[in-house]
């Protein structure tokens, strides 16, 4: 079995520090270090007793850092540090600035990332003729050659879930060019005339398993689609150069690096990416670490990689060892799974499985030979089908629930399933800011009962359910600060409601901070080099103009206007302000 031998090779322990030269690197003074090399709070959230924390007050636990050769030499107060100084080394003194893990974004889509620095941005446009005239004024400023495809992202699905845009205005004002307007979750897009030629969108199409074409009461194609109709535009657009796929993950990893991120877990990578991957691995091009997961719906790169096996990279910048599986679509767009049909659709169940793109046997044969399997699944009904699931793959071999197997979103779960989790071991990879975004429809959706068990990190914590924090982007923003401050408020940025949305599934600024730092080192299989700051491992390190600890004591939502000042990844500076 393949897993043994990551685990291995990703527990080789903590590197002693008098096995470095004494002479540091890089020496970070003057600076509130939280290294989180104390105990987990409760299950309630109560520090541990071991944690810098007294009488509701949380301290430093550090003044100063030494690093040599990628590794942490040692931390301390100023003076202590200060026999690792040498002629040689860069000392940075921080004026009081907080020194922190290294943080890690575990659900991305980084190729959409770099993509906004050469598609259109629809994020935050507020109706069709706003998204419209961007994509106009871009062919315009950029000179686009007639019959280049123009593709643009970000527009909500979630809010325009009842009126989704047709291709008139679109084609009316962009004749010329083949145009993908696609949604910021990837459950609906529209497109011009020309793009539906390209994508097949006629009278005749028959709807693609698992999505929708929408048409108008003749018959004819709107030129929009939900779910899985999205994947006939994508398929149409032609494909970037290894190059240019290269050069837009690199962009897209060096944003990541700018907000504060050591590292990235990319939900969904395909063959073309993956590819682009290695090649960067290859050149050391990687800014910040990358867990690569392999796209569940992407038959031969899962092939490849079954004759493969997880695989490490030398260097520990790229970590092949994952599958995302693709099992429902997104509540905003009625596509996730219920058990019980939707609150304001009656009738309607969303859709699941093998109707939306879940490749069962091929997922099942990847998890089999030890590869870490990770599920999108939304909502309750999706959630409780995949965990019988995985159900089903432990009772062929037991061992393989040691494998730290993941279900992304985790977003409506039944009552009865959070101990399911619990007893298969199952990590639920949440979004924090899915409950500041989310909430406006949440409940017209669902209703106030299901709501309930929405978004519920705090009953996932009482079921002992690890979780770990990510953004989903592009669907949502990836600032760490809106991150904290979604999971530790439950409000939106302007926050409402006042108290919080379901307040009783708040977590403490710990359990926030952890979740992006020491949990998503344990599901990357890296916790003995990563995730905490402690003497031997990675000199992996973001720091902050901001003390979130002291921060959330006195208003919450002055996190919001925090700012990043460093990003630390193997003792490189990747980010400067």
């Amino acid at each position: 079995m393949f897993f043994a031998a990551l685990v291995v090779a990703c527990s080789e322990g903590p590197i002693e520090p008098q096995e470095l030269n004494i002479e540091a690197d890089l020496v970070l003074l003057d600076a509130k270090v939280y290294s989180f090399a104390w105990d987990a709070p409760s299950s309630e959230g109560e520090p541990a007793a071991n944690a810098p924390y007294a009488n509701g007050v949380w301290t430093p636990d550090a003044q100063a850092v030494a690093i040599k050769d990628g590794i942490l030499l040692a931390l301390g107060s100023n003076a202590e540090i200060q026999e690792f100084v040498g002629d040689t080394t860069e000392l940075i003194s921080l004026a009081g600035a907080a020194v922190m893990p290294g943080f890690v974004d575990t659900h991305t889509h980084i190729n959409e990332l770099g993509a906004t620095l050469d598609v259109v941005d629809l994020k935050g446009v507020e109706n069709e003729e706003e998204a419209v005239r961007r994509v106009e004024e871009y062919v315009v400023f950029n000179d686009i050659p007639q019959g280049q495809w123009v593709v643009a992202r970000g527009w909500d699905e979630g809010q325009w879930a009842d009126s989704f845009p047709t291709h008139a205005l679109l084609t009316a004002r962009v004749p010329n060019n083949p145009v993908l307007m696609d949604g910021m979750n990837g459950f609906g897009a529209w497109g011009n005339k020309l793009a539906m030629e390209a994508a097949g969108i006629t009278l005749e199409a028959e709807d693609p398993v698992g999505g929708e074409i929408l048409r108008d009461a003749a018959g004819q194609p709107t030129g929009a689609v939900r779910n899985r109709g999205v994947a006939l535009y994508r398929e149409a657009v032609p494909p970037l150069t290894l190059e240019r796929m290269q050069n837009r993950l690199e962009n897209g990893l060096r944003l990541m690096s700018e907000s504060g991120f050591t590292a990235v877990h990319h939900a969904g990578v395909d063959t073309a990416q993956m590819a682009a991957y290695e090649a960067l691995a290859m050149q050391d091009r990687l800014p910040i670490r990358v867990n690569a997961m392999i796209s569940g719906r992407d038959k031969p790169l899962m092939e490849q990689w079954l004759e493969r096996g997880p695989t490490r990279f030398a260097g520990d910048r790229l970590f092949v060892h994952s599958v995302k599986g693709y099992y429902d679509g997104s509540l905003g767009a009625r596509g996730a799974k219920l058990i019980e049909e939707y609150s304001d659709q009656p009738g309607h169940f969303g859709v699941s499985g093998e109707e939306y793109g879940f490749f069962r046997d091929e997922i099942s044969a990847m998890l089999q030979v030890g590869f870490q399997v990770n599920i999108h699944a939304i909502g309750d009904g999706g959630n409780r089908e995949v965990l019988q699931f995985f159900a089903d793959n432990f009772a062929m071999n037991p061992s393989l629930q040691d494998n730290r197997h993941r279900i992304e979103h985790a977003q409506v779960v039944h009552p009865d399933d959070f101990a399911v989790y619990d007893e298969l071991d199952i990590i639920a990879a949440v979004q924090p800011p899915f409950v500041a975004e989310d909430k406006v429809w949440t409940v017209d959706r669902i209703g106030m009962e299901r709501a309930a068990g929405a978004y519920a990190w705090r009953t996932f914590r009482r079921h002992d359910v690890p979780l770990v924090f990510g953004s989903d982007l592009m669907g949502y923003d990836w600032s760490l600060f809106y991150g904290l401050h979604s999971a530790i408020t439950r409000q939106s940025t302007d926050s409402e409601p006042a108290g919080g949305w379901f307040p009783e599934e708040k977590l403490t600024v710990e359990e926030t901070i952890r979740g992006y730092t020491v949990n998503a080192s344990y599901a990357n299989f890296t916790e003995e080099s990563t995730g905490q700051l402690a003497e031997g491992m990675w000199a992996d390190i973001t720091v902050l103009d901001t003390d979130v600890f002291a921060a959330v004591g006195e208003d919450p939502a002055s996190l919001l206007a925090g700012k990043v000042l460093m990003t630390i990844v193997n003792g490189d500076i990747v980010f400067r302000q």
